[in-house]
């Protein structure tokens, strides 16, 4: 399986929705850092960020091998099942315009035809199911992007990397102003 395709993802609800003119920041930051670093700040209180987190299952299908035995009607009704988790963090105050996405590919089993998978419907998850059956448990492939869009955001979205990356905190108790994190 190689790297992640963001169109397999839907889009979020809310602010997220509507496709945002943005610009992709080049990150590169563990993603179990990431999801570390926002179960302490819900500990703390103080992150003000938006946080949102989903998983789905879905088929891919199986590119033909040469050592397969099948049929080329056979072939083409067999798949690989994946589960895709998605956790998105953006600033509560929407107009910042930035956002960060956490996610995980997780592949299956191959579902032969006939065989029922579950529906791909988009079910909401909590922080710390996505990092325990995502993200500790090292299944999958995981990865961070990154995006904003404009400069400002871009430096807003780079303080917020900064806080992460150097596990710097809001201090207990208080809430972080929109935009700034640390």
């Amino acid at each position: 399986m190689g790297a992640l395709d963001a169109s397999w993802f839907p889009v979020a609800a809310g602010p997220w929705s509507a496709q945002m003119e943005s610009y992709l920041v080049n990150i590169d930051i563990d993603p179990e850092q990431v999801v570390r670093w926002l179960m302490v700040e819900r500990q703390r209180g103080g992150s003000g960020l938006d946080v949102s987190a989903w998983r789905f299952n879905r088929r891919c299908p199986i590119e033909p091998r040469v050592e397969d035995r099948f049929g080329d009607e056979e072939r083409e009704d067999l798949s690989d099942e994946v589960t895709v988790a998605r956790l998105e963090i953006a600033p509560t105050h929407a107009g910042e315009g930035w956002r960060v996405v956490v996610a995980v590919e997780v592949e299956l089993e191959p579902i032969v035809p006939g065989q029922d998978s579950a529906e791909d419907e988009r079910a909401p998850i909590d922080l710390d199911t996505f990092y325990l059956e995502f993200i500790r448990s090292g299944r999958g492939t995981a990865s961070v992007t990154a995006e904003a869009e404009s400069t400002e955001a871009e430096a807003h979205l780079v303080e917020f990397l900064r806080a992460v990356e150097t596990n710097a905190h809001v201090p207990a108790g208080r809430r972080a102003r929109p935009g700034k994190v640390a």
